[in-house]
């Protein structure tokens, strides 16, 4: 079963791939650039392509029987999203797998939440077999503070005190290989969620102890971090994830037992713990 990846470079998507290939299906990647090609694991091919770009989406679909779609964070997220859906349906696409995010429905207003809301209607009623994915907040984003753990001892990501229920991504690629390659998936929406709630000092809490030395929160101050992130983030995105951090500390993020639950028996083994990731990362910055 040809299976076409898209996103299959990045911190999600590269995680699918590999998945995939661990159940020998036949996995094809589509990126934009050539460079990026030869990072990808041996097994799977690249294709190179643009989804804003009409012929990429009349070509890139055919000879494919399932999709992993996942469309980075963008102005023009939605609109790579229905031109692909477009494409899909006119190559006769048997499965998709669409990962979206968690608690959608509660706060349409983050650019990047109402984004994908509008692909998952149309995702609902364009015919095409689908699994839609919903995940959590990342472990794996810790990665980006990496300096920030180890240099100053700040965990730098405002998500409050109320508490995520943050999941690892090598569950979510477990997830979608399930879905693109399993029988009875078709027609479901997973909420994908870490078994902890995780606030951000019980966060820092868990980096000092894996770490072996003092790790603060940073605080919930969104003019400061604002001010921070543009100095690497474009002022879009900045003030799109400033929105969704303030949602996080005046709501928010945290799934249900029923929803763990339901993920366990998916994977056939619990959850992922952040502890357990946090222990095997800081392994591997020592090394």
């Amino acid at each position: 079963m040809p299976i076409l990846v898209v996103g299959g470079t990045g911190t999600v998507g590269s995680q699918v791939v590999r998945a995939l290939l661990a159940s020998d299906a036949d996995v094809q990647v589509l990126t934009r650039k050539a460079d990026s090609a030869k990072q990808l694991p041996d097994g799977a091919q690249a294709v190179i392509g643009d989804l804003l770009i009409p012929s990429t989406v009349r070509s890139v679909f055919r000879g494919v029987d399932g999709v992993f779609m996942l469309n980075a964070v963008s102005p023009t997220e939605t609109h790579e999203g229905l031109l692909a859906l477009n494409g899909m349906c006119e190559a006769g696409i048997k499965r998709l797998v669409y990962l979206s995010v968690h608690h959608l429905d509660r706060a349409p207003h983050l650019p990047h939440f109402g984004a994908k809301l509008a692909i998952e209607s149309v995702v609902r009623r364009y015919g095409i077999p689908y699994t839609i994915l919903r995940p959590n907040n990342f472990f794996q984003n810790d990665y980006w503070f990496k300096d920030a753990l180890l240099q100053h001892g700040i965990y730098p990501q405002p998500i409050g005190d109320i508490g995520l229920s943050r999941v690892d991504v090598r569950d979510i690629a477990e997830i979608a290989a399930k879905a693109l390659l399993e029988d009875g998936h078709e027609g479901q929406t997973y909420d994908l969620v870490g078994p902890d709630v995780l606030s951000g000092p019980r966060v820092a809490e868990i980096w000092s102890q894996a770490l072996g030395k003092p790790v603060r929160y940073g605080g919930n101050d969104l003019d400061r971090w604002e001010q921070q992130a543009l100095q690497s983030l474009p002022d879009w995105m900045a003030f799109d994830f400033r929105l969704m951090y303030a949602f996080f500390q005046a709501q928010g993020f945290a799934g249900t037992p029923a929803d763990v639950a339901r993920l366990s028996a998916l994977l056939g083994h619990p959850p992922r713990s952040f502890a357990a990731f946090a222990e095997e990362t800081a392994a591997q910055w020592r090394a």
